[in-house]
């Protein structure tokens, strides 16, 4: 039967096992989520142009089997991911929504142009693209007017720029901390492990044979915790997937597993360095230095 002794000694190490495996897990799935940030970023920022788009209003004389197959023109362009082609009444039925009134009854016309909303696809959403897109459609006979929001497409191309440069400084400073953060909690448990190192050391075990369980444990740790930060980035990436279906496809999964399999092998690396390094600094202290 174990001693009172024994059993605290053992609560002991448990606790410590726990928390150091808690602390890896966090501090993995924050550079999981940092990796995810800037794997998605280029599909977040394409995400973010695709809404940007332009309106053709169409002249009142253009039949409308012309201005169909203008639209399937459009479809069929490079730099067309979607359009919707709005006819008078439809116009006049959203406009009325907005003023919450029947304009058209009131001035016995209607006097919105049909016209077809044009999404374009994110390599196309700036300025000097849209510019040249519409020197280009404006030369068809049947376009009354192009608008398009340029202040709109120069703020957020601007801003998407800023963001860039802002998420890779973050992560690399949040990345520097974060190894920080899981070498230092090995080094503290091999701290309080100190005088056994020393104790086996007396009894003539050999460096080797010494590192070996304390390796062997901290890869145990980095895995588990790399474990657990995964299941965390998975739950992730499923609410994301939910919410922005438009970012995570089918197609991704294959840079999902590289993501995970990428925190694992961060998870081993760093536990398998910050433990040898750490016990060898033990191994080379006599028994007056460990006291310090």
């Amino acid at each position: 039967m174990a001693t009172p002794e024994e059993k605290a000694h053992k609560k002991q190490i448990l606790s410590s096992n726990v928390t150091a495996v808690v602390s890896i897990s966090l501090v993995l799935f924050m550079l999981g989520l940092l990796g995810l940030t800037l794997l998605y970023a280029n599909a977040l920022s394409g995400y973010v142009k695709e809404n940007i788009g332009f309106t053709i209003y169409m002249k009142d004389e253009a039949k409308d089997v012309d201005i169909l197959q203008f639209q399937k023109f459009l479809d069929a362009s490079d730099f067309a991911r979607s359009t919707n082609y709005i006819s008078q009444d439809e116009a006049a039925e959203h406009l009325k929504e907005v003023l919450g009134e029947d304009f058209v009854g009131f001035m016995g016309y209607n006097p919105l142009k049909r016209s077809i909303d044009v999404k374009i696809k994110s390599e196309y959403a700036n300025e000097d693209g849209i510019v040249e897109i519409k020197s280009e459609l404006l030369e068809n006979p049947m376009i009354f007017e192009i608008d398009y929001p340029v202040d709109l497409i120069r703020v957020i191309n601007r801003n998407v720029r800023k963001a860039g440069i802002v998420i890779l400084i973050f992560c690399g400073l949040l990345s520097l901390i974060a190894i920080s953060l899981i070498n230092n909690n090995i080094r503290l448990s091999i701290y309080s492990k100190r005088f056994l190192i020393n104790s086996m050391k007396l009894v003539g075990a050999t460096q080797a044979f010494i590192r070996k369980p304390f390796v062997v444990e901290g890869i145990l740790r980095g895995i588990v915790g790399a474990v657990v930060a995964n299941v965390l980035l998975a739950g992730v990436i499923y609410l994301a997937s939910q919410n922005i279906p438009e970012l995570f496809g089918l197609e991704d999964i294959e840079i999902v597993f590289t993501l995970f399999g990428a925190v694992l092998a961060l998870g081993l690396i760093i536990s398998f360095l910050s433990t040898t390094f750490a016990v060898r600094k033990y191994l080379r202290l006599n028994a007056d230095e460990l006291y310090y």
